[in-house]
């Protein structure tokens, strides 16, 4: 088990190397494929997936992936097109729901409106990250924050853990590890900083990626545990099996989703 986790964690750090340097289409291709994958797994939890709810969930993050691709030749106000996207989405899925009452229940259709935002939208800012000025360096802090965090963390937890973070939820994590992976983020981030000034010429700050570091460690754990909680409601162990080891999309990016979106707007903030 442990040698089948460790040849897919290689394949996948492979395959963020090439697309993430190469960025342009190519990542933009790889992501949008991640996006419906990762879709298909959350609506096969409630039943949606090859139904009307979901069809619409994967056709309106295509459709926001287009936008977001065409973006610099929209005309006027760029966030009025997202804007009226999304009502569309919202109106189309309350027409399932209507026209096909009582075949889906209200917390399948908002679950495939959720769908969209929670996996398309989320992941798409790694994209969007990598489109940055200095993004090619900025966009590697998206996965250095949610797992360079879970494995600090997990570290610190099985040293000194004493004091359980969500014990109904997650028992073994605890409030010492949560602390060590916040604060080994912040690490990895100056360490990175660091690197990439050397090696790299980028003249990254190194209190601003200490400072990026740490939140997005923070809400990496927050991912991490909102996917947790969707599984155990549901009864379920893993959302997938694409990944031999790791289970599916969602196991293996549910703390990238959370992160990628904070590391994107503490960017451009900072």
């Amino acid at each position: 088990m442990f040698k089948t986790r460790l040849l897919s964690g290689i394949l996948l750090v492979i395959i963020a190397l090439v697309t993430v340097i190469t960025g342009g289409p190519l990542l933009f291709g790889v992501l949008l494929l991640i996006s419906l994958i990762g879709m298909t797994e959350l609506y096969k939890v409630f039943g949606i997936e090859k139904k009307p709810p979901g069809i619409v969930g994967y056709l309106f993050a295509v459709l926001y992936y287009g936008l977001l691709y065409f973006e610099p030749q929209l005309p006027g106000e760029k966030l009025t097109w997202f804007m009226l996207l999304f009502m569309a989405y919202l109106i189309c899925q309350m027409g399932v729901l209507v026209f096909d009452y009582p075949k889906y229940n209200t917390q399948q259709i908002f679950a495939a409106f959720f769908g969209v935002f929670y996996v398309a939208v989320m992941l798409s800012y790694i994209y969007q990250t990598r489109l940055l000025e200095g993004g090619i360096f900025t966009v590697w802090l998206v996965f250095i924050c949610a797992w360079g965090c879970d494995t600090c963390a997990y570290c610190v937890g099985k040293l000194i853990g004493k004091h359980k973070m969500a014990p109904v939820l997650s028992p073994k994590k605890s409030v010492e590890g949560g602390i060590g992976g916040i604060a080994g983020a912040a690490l990895i981030g100056v360490l990175y900083a660091l690197a990439i000034n050397h090696w790299g010429g980028a003249g990254a700050d190194i209190v601003q990626y200490a400072v990026i570091g740490g939140a997005g460690g923070a809400i990496s754990q927050i991912g991490d545990l909102a996917a947790s909680a969707i599984k155990r409601y549901h009864n379920i162990k893993d959302y997938g099996k694409l990944i031999p080891g790791h289970g599916g999309i969602l196991d293996r990016f549910d703390s990238v989703i959370f992160t990628a979106p904070i590391i994107y707007y503490l960017a451009v903030l900072l």
